[in-house]
């Protein structure tokens, strides 16, 4: 009985030793792992102060610690004008990101336009168009461009007059008269018959019309006369 709880109190000493020495292993493990990565850290380090003195030797001429620390405190006086533009740049942001839903519509409705006019020949049109443009440039020189902007008023107005109702029924009633005519007039065509032709009401209402349409022209002012006659 009593070597039995030697025997146990042995296996239990033997136990914790065993558990002592895994303890120990792992700090040794770790200790060298430690090691290990002050070593590469070392290393790292050395090579990353390597190069910094290198590269600032290179800048050397045109830097140093004053301007540094003048570049510090600005930038300290400044906190709240950089926490502004950080605000302003956050807004832009987020006004993007609300403005991004409304321009895709407003680019698919365009497209939809677009091809609405394509569909309708609006741009067939406007090809067809720069012909006519170019017969205009080719067909009119300079100077007769100028001479359209010197009198483009005095054009204005004659297609204003032309354009009134009463003048558009007018043309249309001489055009239709014009289109109706069946006029056959004789080789020999004496005095004597012209005097009698004279004596028909519809001959006399004509003279009498172009004698008042002449005399009407002539009571127009100077001034038109003379563009007129330009």
């Amino acid at each position: 009985m009593e070597e039995t709880k030697i025997q146990n109190q042995i296996d239990e000493l033997n136990r914790k030793l065993d558990i002592i020495l895994e303890e120990i292993e792992l700090q040794r493990r770790h200790r060298r792992e430690m090691e290990d990565l002050k070593d590469d850290l070392m290393r790292v380090g050395a090579d990353l102060y390597k190069t910094a003195v290198e590269e600032l030797d290179e800048i050397s001429d045109s830097f140093s610690s004053a301007d540094l620390l003048h570049l510090g405190k600005k930038l300290l006086r400044n906190v709240n004008t950089i926490n502004k533009a950080v605000e302003q740049l956050e807004s832009i942001k987020d006004f993007f990101e609300d403005f991004a839903p409304i321009s895709r519509e407003g680019i698919i409705d365009l497209m939809n336009k677009l091809d609405e006019y394509d569909r309708k020949g609006y741009f067939d049109f406007m090809r067809e168009s720069r012909k006519i443009l170019d017969n205009i440039v080719t067909s009119f020189s300079p100077e007769d461009v100028r001479a359209l902007a010197d009198n483009i008023v005095m054009i204005l107005d004659t297609i204003k007059n032309l354009t009134q109702p009463e003048m558009l029924n007018t043309l249309n009633n001489v055009v239709n008269v014009y289109k109706n005519l069946n006029i056959t007039v004789k080789e020999d065509v004496s005095l004597f018959s012209l005097l009698r032709e004279m004596n028909d009401p519809q001959v006399k209402r004509g003279l009498a019309f172009g004698i008042e349409f002449l005399k009407n022209i002539a009571n127009q002012p100077e001034e038109l006369n003379s563009n007129t006659k330009q």
